[in-house]
Protein backbone atom coordinates (compact mmCIF):
# COMPACT_ATOMS: atom_id res chain seq x y z
CA UNK A 1 0.00 0.00 0.00
CA UNK A 2 2.09 2.88 -1.19
CA UNK A 3 -0.40 5.74 -0.95
CA UNK A 4 1.30 8.75 -1.51
CA UNK A 5 -0.45 11.75 -0.05
CA UNK A 6 -0.55 15.49 -1.89
CA UNK A 7 1.18 18.25 0.09
CA UNK A 8 -2.55 20.28 -0.03
CA UNK A 9 -3.84 17.27 1.55
CA UNK A 10 -1.16 17.35 4.34
CA UNK A 11 -1.85 20.79 5.35
CA UNK A 12 -5.44 20.64 5.21
CA UNK A 13 -4.91 17.60 7.43
CA UNK A 14 -3.14 19.44 9.85
CA UNK A 15 -5.34 22.45 9.86
CA UNK A 16 -8.33 20.45 10.43
CA UNK A 17 -6.36 18.34 13.82
CA UNK A 18 -5.23 21.77 14.84
CA UNK A 19 -9.08 23.16 14.30
CA UNK A 20 -9.89 19.99 16.15
CA UNK A 21 -7.75 20.41 19.32
CA UNK A 22 -8.73 24.73 19.38
CA UNK A 23 -12.26 24.73 18.76
CA UNK A 24 -13.18 22.91 22.03
CA UNK A 25 -11.14 25.50 23.45
CA UNK A 26 -12.63 27.95 22.14
CA UNK A 27 -16.46 26.72 23.31
CA UNK A 28 -15.32 26.07 26.59
CA UNK A 29 -14.34 29.53 26.57
CA UNK A 30 -17.84 30.74 25.66
CA UNK A 31 -19.43 28.16 28.43
CA UNK A 32 -20.35 25.42 25.92
CA UNK A 33 -19.58 22.34 26.81
CA UNK A 34 -17.58 19.69 24.56
CA UNK A 35 -19.91 16.95 25.25
CA UNK A 36 -23.04 19.58 24.50
CA UNK A 37 -21.74 21.19 21.23
CA UNK A 38 -19.53 18.79 20.05
CA UNK A 39 -16.87 20.66 18.44
CA UNK A 40 -14.49 18.10 18.46
CA UNK A 41 -16.41 16.46 15.88
CA UNK A 42 -16.79 19.39 13.44
CA UNK A 43 -13.01 19.51 11.96
CA UNK A 44 -13.12 15.58 11.73
CA UNK A 45 -16.51 15.19 10.14
CA UNK A 46 -15.21 18.06 7.03
CA UNK A 47 -11.73 16.30 6.88
CA UNK A 48 -14.15 13.06 6.06
CA UNK A 49 -15.34 15.05 3.45
CA UNK A 50 -12.40 16.53 2.22
CA UNK A 51 -9.50 14.25 2.87
CA UNK A 52 -8.46 10.81 2.00
CA UNK A 53 -10.07 7.72 3.70
CA UNK A 54 -6.35 7.26 5.18
CA UNK A 55 -5.83 10.89 6.28
CA UNK A 56 -9.65 11.26 7.45
CA UNK A 57 -9.17 7.85 9.79
CA UNK A 58 -6.00 9.33 10.86
CA UNK A 59 -7.38 12.74 11.56
CA UNK A 60 -10.22 11.21 13.31
CA UNK A 61 -7.96 9.20 15.78
CA UNK A 62 -5.06 11.50 16.72
CA UNK A 63 -7.30 14.41 17.09
CA UNK A 64 -8.79 13.25 20.60
CA UNK A 65 -5.35 11.85 21.73
CA UNK A 66 -3.57 15.00 20.81
CA UNK A 67 -5.94 17.43 22.24
CA UNK A 68 -5.86 15.05 25.55
CA UNK A 69 -2.37 15.24 26.02
CA UNK A 70 -1.95 18.81 25.19
CA UNK A 71 -4.69 20.29 26.87
CA UNK A 72 -6.31 17.45 29.24
CA UNK A 73 -9.64 17.45 27.17
CA UNK A 74 -10.82 14.85 27.17
CA UNK A 75 -9.10 12.69 29.66
CA UNK A 76 -7.21 10.51 28.22
CA UNK A 77 -8.67 7.15 29.45
CA UNK A 78 -11.37 6.38 28.80
CA UNK A 79 -12.55 9.45 26.95
CA UNK A 80 -9.70 10.37 24.41
CA UNK A 81 -9.60 6.34 23.74
CA UNK A 82 -13.28 6.20 23.09
CA UNK A 83 -13.55 9.58 21.18
CA UNK A 84 -9.93 8.58 18.89
CA UNK A 85 -12.47 4.60 17.83
CA UNK A 86 -15.97 6.94 17.34
CA UNK A 87 -13.86 9.81 15.51
CA UNK A 88 -11.68 7.71 13.53
CA UNK A 89 -15.03 5.98 12.45
CA UNK A 90 -16.45 9.46 11.49
CA UNK A 91 -13.46 10.11 8.84
CA UNK A 92 -13.04 6.86 7.85
CA UNK A 93 -16.89 6.62 6.65
CA UNK A 94 -17.39 9.92 5.77
CA UNK A 95 -14.38 9.71 3.20
CA UNK A 96 -15.72 6.32 1.67
CA UNK A 97 -18.82 7.21 1.51
CA UNK A 98 -18.42 10.56 -0.14
CA UNK A 99 -15.25 9.36 -2.56
CA UNK A 100 -16.21 5.31 -2.92
CA UNK A 101 -20.13 5.50 -2.91
CA UNK A 102 -20.58 9.08 -4.11
CA UNK A 103 -23.46 9.43 -1.31
CA UNK A 104 -24.25 13.41 -0.85
CA UNK A 105 -23.37 15.41 2.22
CA UNK A 106 -26.39 14.85 4.33
CA UNK A 107 -26.85 10.70 4.02
CA UNK A 108 -23.42 10.56 4.50
CA UNK A 109 -23.02 12.55 7.52
CA UNK A 110 -25.67 10.89 9.15
CA UNK A 111 -24.25 7.50 8.65
CA UNK A 112 -20.88 8.41 9.60
CA UNK A 113 -22.53 9.71 12.86
CA UNK A 114 -24.48 6.31 13.46
CA UNK A 115 -21.24 4.57 12.51
CA UNK A 116 -19.30 6.66 15.18
CA UNK A 117 -21.49 5.67 17.75
CA UNK A 118 -21.79 1.95 17.57
CA UNK A 119 -17.90 2.04 17.37
CA UNK A 120 -17.62 4.40 20.45
CA UNK A 121 -20.43 1.91 21.71
CA UNK A 122 -18.24 -0.89 21.18
CA UNK A 123 -15.19 0.46 22.27
CA UNK A 124 -16.62 1.14 25.56
CA UNK A 125 -18.22 -2.46 25.77
CA UNK A 126 -14.35 -3.52 25.27
CA UNK A 127 -13.15 -1.69 27.94
CA UNK A 128 -15.86 -2.49 30.51
CA UNK A 129 -14.29 -6.36 29.40
CA UNK A 130 -10.80 -5.33 29.64
CA UNK A 131 -10.77 -3.10 32.13
CA UNK A 132 -13.56 -3.42 34.25
CA UNK A 133 -14.68 0.41 33.82
CA UNK A 134 -17.68 1.42 35.20
CA UNK A 135 -20.06 2.18 32.29
CA UNK A 136 -22.69 0.67 30.42
CA UNK A 137 -22.53 0.63 26.30
CA UNK A 138 -25.98 1.35 25.51
CA UNK A 139 -26.31 4.26 27.92
CA UNK A 140 -23.23 5.56 27.37
CA UNK A 141 -24.74 5.76 23.40
CA UNK A 142 -27.97 6.91 24.13
CA UNK A 143 -26.61 9.77 26.86
CA UNK A 144 -24.16 10.88 24.34
CA UNK A 145 -26.64 11.18 21.81
CA UNK A 146 -29.13 13.02 23.82
CA UNK A 147 -26.69 15.62 25.19
CA UNK A 148 -25.61 16.08 22.08
CA UNK A 149 -28.32 16.57 20.55
CA UNK A 150 -27.25 20.69 20.05
CA UNK A 151 -23.82 19.34 18.38
CA UNK A 152 -25.58 16.73 16.21
CA UNK A 153 -28.12 19.56 15.66
CA UNK A 154 -25.32 22.11 14.58
CA UNK A 155 -23.20 19.76 12.18
CA UNK A 156 -26.47 18.51 10.21
CA UNK A 157 -26.90 22.19 9.15
CA UNK A 158 -23.09 24.01 9.46
CA UNK A 159 -21.02 21.04 7.95
CA UNK A 160 -22.47 20.52 4.26
CA UNK A 161 -23.20 24.18 3.88
CA UNK A 162 -19.50 24.69 4.74
CA UNK A 163 -18.28 21.87 2.45
CA UNK A 164 -20.32 23.10 -0.73
CA UNK A 165 -18.28 26.68 0.19
CA UNK A 166 -14.70 24.72 0.18
CA UNK A 167 -15.46 22.43 -2.50
CA UNK A 168 -16.27 25.90 -4.48
CA UNK A 169 -13.47 27.92 -3.07
CA UNK A 170 -10.75 24.98 -3.91
CA UNK A 171 -13.03 24.53 -7.37
CA UNK A 172 -13.28 21.11 -6.76
CA UNK A 173 -16.89 18.99 -8.10
CA UNK A 174 -19.19 19.86 -5.05
CA UNK A 175 -20.52 17.06 -3.06
CA UNK A 176 -24.17 17.63 -2.98
CA UNK A 177 -26.02 18.43 0.21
Amino acid sequence: MNRKFETKEIVLSGLLLASGIILPMAFHLFGMTGPIALPMHIPVLIGGFLLSPHLALLLGILTPLISGLLTGMPVIFPMAIIMAFELGTYGLTASLLTTKLKLTAIPSLIISMIAGRIAAGLTVAVLVQLFGIKMNPFIYVKGSVITGLPGIIIQLFFIPSLIFAINKYLKKPAIKA
